[in-house]
């Protein structure tokens, strides 16, 4: 909606302040990773109240750490776009999106830890449910905003976070399988040391991945505005066909997790061969896709013909190499509701940061 009726600059700024939301919001999905581990192995091994102490503890950590979060995001928005370099023509709008979006990050953390809990306890079908509401809500708000009342930027992130609100309202309602109540969400030591030693790692993995990404935008940016939008836009499909990635690791993580805590050591194996063998048809089918449609794939967001050219360079360079992606995802996944998330954390640093 940006790229199509505001102009090349707002979708460069809206491109620009992604990575800086995704290195606050993936340290904290890390340990939303932990925290799920620790819940899927004591729901499958029957632990109830142990199960409800870890759900509570999650739930005042993601309490605490919304509110640093938002404090931090607020205080280095306009510090850190200057430090990637944003051009001073981007800035304005980069720094009232990103802006907006800090206030509003509560939601997302919210949505995140709540969607975890009820992974981590067999149900993937309503954070799905809800996500699908809150979406449908982000798109209408879009266009009305945007289009409708001429707010530009502004607008969206306004949608953004009017639905990342509707999404943790709705995940957070309180269902029968694991009874939040709000008296008992408190800090359990024992349970908050368990999920900082399975998150803590993916969440150092995560953010500082996320803070890779800043540098390689940092390098886009010198090239301009229509070497941002094409970035922004090629970050918005490549996004696209990792999601079936990230959702097969979140489902081995809790696979694996629950098998575990209930003993069940080769159902562990049987599970990982076949989220491999299922995520490698899904991004083989996507990366060809990809690689012969990315200039139809860019122009959806954009008829800038400069634009379209990058985007669409970047995207058939992605596609070559995309079928690597689901042994990194699975074992990945796999190894982290094993409760060892530091094995993958180093590869997955050296990989994507260090080397990269």
């Amino acid at each position: 909606v940006v790229g199509n009726y505001v102009n090349t600059s707002a979708l460069a700024a809206v491109g620009a302040s992604t990575p800086i939301v995704n290195m606050l919001v993936g340290f904290f999905t890390g340990l939303a990773a932990g925290a799920g581990v620790v819940i899927s192995q004591y729901f499958g091994g029957g632990r109830t109240e142990q199960m409800r102490r870890a759900i509570h503890s999650s739930l005042a950590l993601t309490a605490i750490l919304s509110v640093l979060f938002t404090a931090l995001g607020l205080s280095f928005t306009k510090p850190l776009l200057h430090a990637i370099g944003v051009p001073e023509d981007v800035m304005p709008n980069s720094a009232l999106y990103l802006s907006i979006y800090f206030w509003g990050m509560t939601f997302s953390l919210f949505y995140n830890m709540g969607s975890g809990i009820l992974r981590a306890i067999g149900d993937s079908k309503n954070p799905l449910f809800y996500l699908i509401a809150a979406s449908l809500v982000n798109i209408v708000l879009d266009f009305l905003f945007v289009c409708g009342f001429g707010m530009g930027v502004e607008g969206a992130a306004i949608a953004t976070i009017i639905a990342q609100a509707v999404s943790a309202a709705l995940v957070m309602h309180t269902r029968e399988d694991y009874k939040v109540e709000i008296r008992k969400i408190r800090f359990h030591k024992k349970m908050i040391r368990k999920i900082i030693a399975f998150g803590f790692p993916a969440a150092c993995q995560q953010s500082i991945t996320s803070f890779s990404n800043v540098i390689v935008q940092s390098y886009i940016n010198y090239f301009g505005t229509a070497a941002m939008a094409g970035y922004s836009a090629t970050l918005r499909v490549d996004g696209f066909l990792q999601l079936p990635l990230q959702s097969f690791n979140m489902a081995i993580t809790t696979f694996v997790g629950q098998n575990i805590g209930a003993r069940k050591y080769k159902r562990v194996k049987k599970g990982i061969f076949a989220a491999w063998v299922m995520s490698s048809l899904i991004i083989l089918a996507g990366s060809v896709g990809m690689y012969f449609g990315a200039p139809l794939l860019i122009s959806v967001f954009t008829n800038d013909p400069q634009v379209i050219g990058n985007g669409s360079s970047m995207l058939r360079i992605f596609s070559r190499a995309y079928i690597v992606m689901p042994v990194i995802q699975v074992l990945n996944g796999a190894l982290r509701g094993a409760g060892l998330s530091k094995v993958p954390m180093f590869f997955m640093l050296g990989s994507f940061v260090v080397l990269r």
